[in-house]
């Protein structure tokens, strides 16, 4: 099929009976704003979900203005129409109300450096002597699956780890890269010796004996307010070529006092320490231990590795520790590795990290897409089958079928009130279990605020677990009868 070129873009979407009248209404409204001419394509189906490239290429007439081609998402992969014509098929999003956003990221600029970064995270396995090898080099490949870039070996503070030099030849043996996290001078020498490459920490307890390591070292004040100690320790390590970065610790919120006669103490004194040491050694590389931060404190991690990573990133602090202890911090790693490429992008280019990357919306959705209320009652009274469809809006569950429109807050209030409907009699346990499924998902949509797509799994950010599509492959539920 031949087109001639238009002067002027035209898009002609191809889409269901059902979503017809919606798709109508939401592209009326961007088509001006992109701009593009365009035409729809109504197919003989109800549900464009269940529609196939193949079954597409028979039954498509398209306009001899159009000069691109859109189906819907639920097509998935736009190859096989685009043999048929000689204008561009594209796949777009599953839902059509999200074509907005769809549209808006397909016309701004492009950021093709997205993804770099230059802070590298350093994961612990926290009380590594209580594992066994296999355990230890389990949870290693783990963190670094994650993004982790070093491995730290947490030994336990007073009580000698004996094999501690054999499990770091067994992990660099494995080509890990590996630090030490020991104040024990004869712990520190062992792992050195097998292959770690950074011993944490080093302060005047123990910086003597730093000298024979041959390694990096992080170096640390004396106590966390004593910035002279950390000066003191810099100074020797210097004088004996031992290379270093510094960490002035990060302390927990709410440790070290409260506000004194103007004087910063706890968390905010500890921030501005890091800002102080970059300014008195601008050259030296810096750590930051964020994990005093998220292990101790009762909130989800991500944010707040979000906002120590872009700490970081603007002090030109090069490397994080990290570690997921605390149940609420068991993704730290995957969080910091996203973060560091937020961050990284929003210094470099000047701009708020928003709208870049959504890895890390994880407990609300960045944007909920209602259809008015309107919208909903024309679907069910355009509906010609008994399959139901679930809607999560307005605080309350809906749910369609033909003639039919329920809705209630209370899933359990709403399942019951459509037993009593005429259309309940295909509800069996296959049935019953589907739609308790959906409308938990639907409820915890409502709760949070995230948008809820009958189906689809709710987006929880990089958690997201995806789902397979259960209501369409059901052998109990008859598909509706289309044109053929």
């Amino acid at each position: 099929m031949t087109h001639t070129a238009s002067p002027r873009r035209h898009i002609h979407f191809v889409t269901g009976k059902l979503a017809a009248p919606a798709l109508r209404s939401v592209v009326n409204r961007i088509a001006d704003e992109v701009p593009f001419e365009f035409s729809i394509g109504v197919m003989p189906i109800t549900v464009a979900a269940l529609m196939t490239p193949a079954w597409i290429k028979k039954r498509w007439q398209i306009p001899s203005a159009a000069t691109e081609i859109m189906v819907p998402g639920y097509v998935g992969d736009a190859y096989e129409l685009q043999q048929d014509v000689e204008i561009p098929v594209q796949v777009g999003p599953k839902d059509l109300r999200a074509l907005p956003e769809f549209f808006g990221a397909a016309n701004s600029a492009t950021q093709p450096d997205y993804g770099q970064f230059d802070i590298r995270i350093v994961a612990e396995i926290n009380h590594a002597p209580d594992l066994s090898i296999d355990q230890i080099c389990a949870r290693a490949q783990q963190l670094i699956d994650d993004g982790a870039d070093v491995i730290d070996i947490g030994c336990n503070p007073g009580r000698r780890w004996r094999d501690v030099g054999q499990t770091v030849r067994l992990l660099t043996e494995k080509n890990f890269s590996v630090s030490i996290d020991t104040f024990d001078a004869w712990e520190a020498e062992q792992a050195v010796g097998n292959g770690a490459s950074l011993v944490l920490s080093v302060n005047a307890s123990n910086r003597q004996a730093a000298i024979d390591w041959g390694c990096e070292v992080v170096a640390i004040p004396d106590t966390p307010d004593d910035l002279d100690s950390l000066e003191q320790t810099v100074a020797f390590l210097e004088k004996h070529n031992v290379p270093m970065r510094l960490d002035p610790i990060l302390e927990p919120i709410g440790v070290g006092g409260s506000h004194v006669g103007g004087k910063a103490t706890g968390f905010i004194a500890s921030l501005l320490r890091y800002a102080s040491v970059r300014q008195r050694f601008p050259q030296h590389e810096i750590m930051m231990g964020i994990g005093n931060l998220t292990e101790l404190t009762d909130v989800d991690s991500a944010g707040v590795n979000v906002l120590l990573l872009g700490i970081c990133q603007e002090l030109g602090i090069r490397s994080v520790l990290t570690t997921e202890v605390i149940n609420w911090a068991r993704s730290a790693v995957r969080e910091c590795d996203a973060a560091r490429r937020l961050v990284y992008h929003a210094v470099q280019h000047q701009v708020p990290p928003k709208r870049l990357d959504e890895s890390l919306v994880m407990l609300r959705d960045a944007k909920l897409r209602p259809f008015p209320p309107e919208t909903l009652d024309e679907l069910a009274a355009a509906i010609k089958d008994n399959n139901y469809r679930l809607f999560a809006q307005s605080e309350q569950i809906h749910l369609l079928a033909a003639g039919l429109h329920l809705c209630d807050a209370d899933p359990f209030a709403l399942f019951a009130a459509l037993l009593e409907q005429p259309q309940s009699k295909n509800v069996d346990a296959g049935h019953a279990f589907y739609l308790g499924f959906e409308m938990a998902k639907a409820l915890t949509a409502l709760t949070l605020g995230k948008q809820y797509e009958q189906d689809e799994a709710l987006s929880w950010g990089l958690l997201t677990r995806n789902e397979e599509h259960h209501r369409l492959p059901r052998k109990n539920r008859q598909r509706p009868k289309e044109s053929s």
